[in-house]
């Protein structure tokens, strides 16, 4: 298979399922990671040595330091994976002012200035892709998440008319929306985890690999019609 793919936020428990399922599967692999490099030596232990081009250390909660993350790219990206972020929950009133901008910086600005540097050399090749784990509250809205939801919606808008823009260019750009996955950011007591698998009609939440096989899907010769699209995986939630 042989193509190489950018995964920022490779780190997190999604990001590192997506990481791993690719790196089986063949591709060359651009890992992210911010603090968690216990993450990062983890994925080298299930895929081969040869797999991992570069890994790139950078805290992306700066524009400043974005741009210089993005000068460390040296090999050419045939994939870029957005799975980094923050969630915030609380009160909209009482959420500081420097958390939105965290929020705005890494949801939004982040996927900006990095599809940006890399869409020359995709649009010189007409090929890539473009995909950003966005959220269903991105699309429905959620109470005590109303910054996090906004960032998300703002992903789903961009994904959107970014695949307008592009589409000639045969790159493909798409949104994988999660419902509740059972990652660490998402730990809740046993009562409510009964209560929120009683919501979901498949009655249990989703697992990373359940996003990493559809993260693979679409990289495949099987899924080059789909484009523009915010693709649900939340077991019928919402």
């Amino acid at each position: 298979m042989g193509k190489n793919v950018l995964i920022i936020g490779a780190s997190g428990d999604i990001g590192k399922q997506i990481a791993i399922t690719l790196g089986k599967a063949g591709y060359h692999l651009i890992l992210h990671y911010n603090d968690n490099k216990k993450a990062i030596e983890e994925i080298k232990s299930f895929v081969r040595d040869d797999t991992i081009l570069s890994v790139i250390q950078a805290d992306l909660r700066t524009a400043e330091n974005t741009k210089t993350f993005i000068k460390q790219i040296v090999f050419s990206v045939d994939a870029v994976i957005f799975a980094s972020g923050n969630a915030h929950y609380g009160l909209f009133q009482d959420t500081p002012d420097e958390v939105m901008d965290t929020l705005v910086q890494l949801h939004i600005k982040v996927p900006w200035l990095v599809s940006k540097a890399l869409l020359p050399q995709m649009i010189k090749r007409r090929s890539g892709h473009i995909i950003i784990i966005t959220s269903v509250w991105g699309e429905v809205g959620a109470s005590y998440e109303v910054a996090y939801s906004s960032v998300k919606g703002a992903q789903v808008s961009f994904i959107k008319a970014l695949a307008k823009e592009v589409g000639s260019s045969c790159i493909l750009v798409n949104g994988v929306s999660p419902g509740w996955i059972d990652t660490k950011i998402n730990e809740v007591s046993n009562e409510e985890r009964e209560q929120l698998e009683m919501e979901i009609p498949l009655q249990r939440p989703g697992s990373p690999s359940d996003v990493s096989d559809l993260i693979q899907f679409l990289l495949s010769d099987k899924a080059q019609y789909i484009h523009g699209q915010i693709i649900r995986i939340d077991g019928g939630w919402q």
